[in-house]
C-alpha cells in the first residue's frame, strides 16, 4: 500500500535553502507543505512501514556513493491550458537516476515517479505559473540573477506529514555507508 502522506526525497542542506525559498515564497503555493526537495519516490509507503522498508532501502543506498549536485538551470513542466510548474534542474542526472533506480529495486511498487512519459525526471519545484506571459516574466526576472547552488548529497530522507501539517524528516538513510539509519 502507498500513501501521498509520505515520500523519499533528497533535501539540500539548510544553508542552501534561502535562495530557493526566496523564489518559492513568491511563486510556490505549496511552500508551507514541502521543504525544498527533489522527489525520488512518491507516493511512498505509510510511516508505520518505515521500519520494515528501511533495511532494503539502506542496503541499496549503501551501494550508491555520495555525490555532488548543482542547481543551475530553470526548466518547466507544461501541464496544458497555460499552466506550468517551474523547477531547478539538478545536475548531473546520472547520479540521481542511479539512486532512483536503486530505491525502486528496494520498493518496486513505489515506482510512480518513473511512470510519466520519458521516465523519472529529477527536479526541485520552485513555483507554479498561469499563462505563457507569467512564465516568460518569471524566467526573465529570476534566471539571469540566479547563482548556481552546489551541495553534497549523502542521504535519502524519508518524510511524512499528517493532515494539513508540513512534511517532516522522519529518518535519513545514508549513501555509500552501512552505518545506522539516522532518525
Amino acid at each position: 500500500m502507498k500513501t501521498h502522506w509520505t515520500a523519499a526525497v533528497l533535501i539540500p542542506p539548510a544553508e542552501c535553502w534561502e535562495p530557493i525559498q526566496a523564489i518559492r515564497r513568491r511563486h510556490d503555493r505549496k511552500i508551507a507543505r514541502w521543504m525544498p526537495h527533489v522527489t525520488l519516490l512518491y507516493p511512498f509507503r505509510p510511516r508505520d512501514e518505515f521500519d520494515a522498508v528501511s533495511p532494503a532501502l539502506a542496503a541499496e543506498c549503501a551501494e550508491v556513493s555520495p555525490f555532488t549536485l548543482t542547481l543551475r538551470q530553470f526548466r518547466h513542466f507544461d501541464h496544458g491550458r497555460g499552466r506550468f510548474t517551474v523547477w531547478l534542474e539538478p545536475e548531473p542526472h546520472e547520479s540521481i537516476l542511479a539512486l532512483h533506480a536503486a530505491l525502486v529495486r528496494a520498493v518496486p511498487d513505489c515506482n510512480d515517479t518513473a511512470r510519466p512519459a520519458g521516465g523519472f525526471k529529477p527536479h526541485l519545484s520552485v513555483g507554479q505559473m498561469n499563462g505563457h506571459a507569467a512564465l516568460e516574466r518569471f524566467l526573465a526576472e529570476v534566471a539571469p540573477t540566479w547563482t548556481p547552488l552546489v551541495f553534497e548529497v549523502n542521504a535519502v530522507a524519508l518524510i511524512a506529514r499528517e493532515g494539513e501539517t508540513p512534511f517532516v524528516v522522519e529518518r535519513a538513510i545514508p549513501l555509500g555507508a552501512t552505518g545506522a539509519l539516522r532518525e
